[in-house]
């Protein structure tokens, strides 16, 4: 049954538009501070990985989200963020595992929030309301 405001297409599309434009910010945030890539350098490196693997940060942040903004290989992009965002958890935030604020939220919402909706496009693709839907 089809009820009014039921729509699996908008359902999608708001999905993306809020995971790729939310992610976006962070992404331009780093486009306009590059030496925040020293941080993100600095903790690959103390876990004997490449320092060059912290320019995967702006495919990440910025390609995958237009790609999920504008439904363009945006299973792809989904993949990325999650990708991005299992990158971030274990470098910046392992000490935050099983914490909570002090409000009693949980204090990694942010980026279970973006690796979590990352998986979301990835399972759901696109929808209708894309450039290339799939």
């Amino acid at each position: 049954m089809n009820l009014p405001f039921q729509s699996d297409t908008l359902g999608k599309l708001t999905l993306r538009l809020t995971v790729g434009v939310l992610m976006l910010f962070h992404g331009v945030h780093k486009v306009l501070n590059p030496g925040s890539l020293d941080f993100i350098g600095k903790q690959l490196t103390s876990m004997d990985l490449p320092q060059a693997l912290a320019y995967g940060v702006y495919l990440g942040e910025v390609i995958a989200a237009l790609m999920i903004i504008l439904g363009i290989f945006s299973r792809l992009g989904g993949l990325l963020v999650f990708g991005t965002m299992i990158f971030a958890i274990v470098l910046a935030h392992r000490s935050q595992l099983f914490t909570l604020t002090d409000h009693g939220g949980y204090a990694l919402e942010l980026q279970v929030f973006f690796l979590l909706t990352g998986l979301a496009v990835f399972f759901l693709g696109s929808g209708r309301f894309a450039v290339k839907p799939d």
